[in-house]
């Protein structure tokens, strides 16, 4: 018989009010200890314990009852977690708290925290300074000095080739990467990601840069509320403004090039198979993290997030296989497994005790005129994101008496781009 869920679910919901009144009140340093960016091998005894006190113990989380799947077997990754993107509800996680490397995970707190300041039509032409620090081996979209871009064609950068050329740019079209970093760690408390520091805004190895696979997952669900967020995080390939040169007439041309996306269970690639109904949204691989992901994908009217860092065993395929399997297993434990804790809300939106702006962005209300969203724009437009985009119900967040704050647990994800099996 499967666990009582009424009785469960309100001790849960009880239990989670107090842990995040007081994650709230505390000081910030009790719930995100000094960043380290040499973890050693094993978690720490004590972490975290936002979003559930389970989620602070090392190890494997998750309550098996009758009729629950036994989770995948093969799973070497250091930290991961299956959470339901719009209830927050964790089904299951291993060392959610622990605070490790992100690598270009966490572009996704970067583009969060920018997406909204320019409309996409924008235009930039790039300084030499623009593109200076980046470190050597990053990943590049291929951004050269003097060309102007559209903030479009920077983002696109960002989603689908992990540029760290395109972070810069617009990093320095925000005042700075000093100045962005700033404001990427004042949004990860915003969004109670407290093992998050951010370093650098690209995400390349930097001393005390950590997140974790929890925070990783509230960053991508934030990230998901904004319409430009999932339509660049579930574009597959665009076309991308190339070098300006001179033809044999003489007449100054600048032709495209294909960009694909690196997320390999969106794009296919390297033999990994097309997931079915993955919409997103952030893979990343430096020496220091190995190899992070977190995607979201939908299937039978539930969306999951879930997020592998860095696993231990496996080619260079083995986070995309291990996602797999945890999406795999949290299709068919839903509505089964009792969560083991919650995706919390902003600090904004619990304090205020109302829903969040699931509306568009700045960013994405002024784009080009008569611009097609770039997960559904024609071919010749340069993207291919075979999606469709469906409304999600939800309800609201609320603010019960007492003093303590509940979250009603569905935090919806609105016109969520929704992938279908390739043919």
């Amino acid at each position: 018989m499967p666990a009582p869920k009424n009785s469960i679910r309100r001790s849960l919901l009880i239990a989670s009010a107090v842990l995040l009144s007081t994650a709230l009140t505390a000081p910030v340093a009790l719930a995100a200890p000094s960043p380290s960016s040499s973890p050693s091998a094993t978690p720490p005894a004590t972490m975290s314990s936002v979003g559930g006190a389970r989620l602070g113990q090392p190890g494997t989380q998750v309550n098996l009852a009758s009729g629950v799947p036994v989770l995948p077997k093969e799973l070497s990754a250091r930290s991961w977690i299956v959470a339901d993107a719009e209830s927050g509800e964790v089904l299951a996680a291993h060392n959610a708290h622990w605070r490790l490397a992100p690598a270009s995970t966490l572009k996704m707190l970067f583009a969060d925290t920018l997406l909204p300041k320019w409309p996409g039509a924008a235009e930039h032409r790039v300084a030499p300074s623009d593109l200076a620090g980046i470190g050597p081996g990053s990943s590049m979209v291929g951004i050269k000095e003097e060309e102007t871009y559209t903030v479009h064609d920077l983002w696109l950068g960002v989603f689908l080739r992990s540029g760290n050329d395109a972070v810069r740019v617009l990093s320095a079209m925000n005042g700075g990467v000093e100045a962005t970093v700033r404001e990427m760690n004042e949004h990860a408390e915003e969004l109670q990601a407290l093992d998050t520091h951010a370093v650098s805004p690209d995400g390349y190895d930097a001393e005390g840069q950590v997140s974790s696979a929890y925070d990783l997952t509230l960053i991508a669900r934030s990230g998901l509320q904004k319409k430009d967020f999932r339509e660049y995080a579930s574009t597959v390939r665009a076309d991308f403004p190339g070098e300006t040169k001179k033809n044999k007439k003489g007449k100054k041309v600048r032709k495209s090039f294909e960009i694909q996306n690196t997320n390999r269970l969106l794009s296919g690639a390297y033999g990994m198979p097309v997931y079915e109904g993955i919409a997103g949204v952030k893979n990343g691989n430096t020496t220091n993290a190995g190899a992070t992901f977190t995607g979201v994908a939908e299937q039978g009217g539930t969306v999951l997030l879930v997020t592998v860092m860095n696993p231990q065993e496996g080619g260079s395929n083995a986070v995309y296989e291990e996602t797999a399997k945890l999406f795999d297993w949290g299709f068919k434990a839903t509505g089964k497994v009792e969560p083991v804790g919650e995706l919390v809300a902003p600090r904004s939106a619990v304090q205020a005790g109302a829903r969040p702006d699931a509306s568009a962005s700045p960013g994405e209300a002024g784009g080009a005129a008569g611009a097609e969203p770039v997960a559904s724009a024609a071919t010749g437009g340069g993207a291919d994101g075979m999606g469709t985009a469906l409304a999600v119900a939800g309800g609201a967040l609320v603010l019960l008496a007492g003093g303590a704050f509940l979250v009603n647990r569905r935090w919806p994800l609105p016109d969520l781009v929704r992938r279908r099996p390739r043919p």
